[in-house]
């Protein structure tokens, strides 16, 4: 058994004005992110899209264990292979996977089997969930809560993101086996989450939709 080492908590105990400014500041920027699915090909700043990576990769996992790969495609050729593989499998959704009841629910937000953003998005991040590990030797290492640990970092990566200055979106073409193939990913490594990562196209827009709020979130017990 590893031993156990400790550091002092870096924390910075804030008065409670301080506390509710930068929740209310926080919420009021995330009140305003949006799915988009129509982007502009303008390139962004690579360098922020890794350092938004990297604040996602802070994220908490079970037993310390970071079962998550990261992978940032900007390939034209890659990413148009993707797309081809995505809308495969999305006509087939489309065509009759999908039960009706899902594709009511779907009609308000205009999807559909066509997926240009997965091309016109300048980038792409494909975060991929380690089931295990591996050790020097090649053999395997558990891993814990790594559905949990790695939809974690996902909400970590959008926040960050758009607190960058960036439009994305959550897509999850289904089964997403083909993600790792395109990209040459180990056993171990399942596709979790694709984010098309870029600018708006000028004039987006996006459906009408309202968040619930908070009375219909929470439940307190005081």
């Amino acid at each position: 058994m590893a031993p156990r080492t400790t550091v002092p908590l870096d924390f910075v105990r804030r008065d409670p004005a301080s506390m509710r400014e930068r929740a209310e500041e926080l919420l009021a920027d995330l009140r305003t992110r949006r799915s988009v699915r129509e982007f502009s090909d303008a390139p962004v700043p690579l360098d922020v899209v890794e350092r938004c990576i990297e604040l996602a990769a802070t994220a908490p996992s079970g037993a310390h264990q970071q079962p998550w790969t990261f992978a940032l495609v900007t390939d034209p050729a890659l990413k148009a292979r993707i797309r081809a593989a995505a809308e495969e499998e999305e006509r087939a959704n489309y065509g009759g996977r999908m039960n009706d009841e899902w594709l009511d629910d779907l009609a308000p937000l205009g999807t559909d089997a066509d997926k240009p953003f997965l091309e016109t998005a300048p980038c792409l991040v494909i975060l991929f969930r380690q089931a295990w590990g591996e050790l020097p030797d090649g053999t395997r290492k558990q891993h814990y809560y790594t559905q949990e640990s790695v939809g974690i970092a996902a909400g970590f990566l959008l926040a960050a993101l758009h607190r960058a200055g960036l439009a994305t979106l959550t897509h999850t073409p289904s089964p997403m086996g083909f993600l790792g193939e395109a990209l040459g990913r180990p056993e171990n490594e399942k596709a979790f989450l694709l984010v098309p990562v870029g600018y708006p196209a000028e004039g987006c827009e996006v459906p009408d939709l309202e968040r619930k709020p908070l009375d219909e979130v929470l439940v307190r017990f005081d």
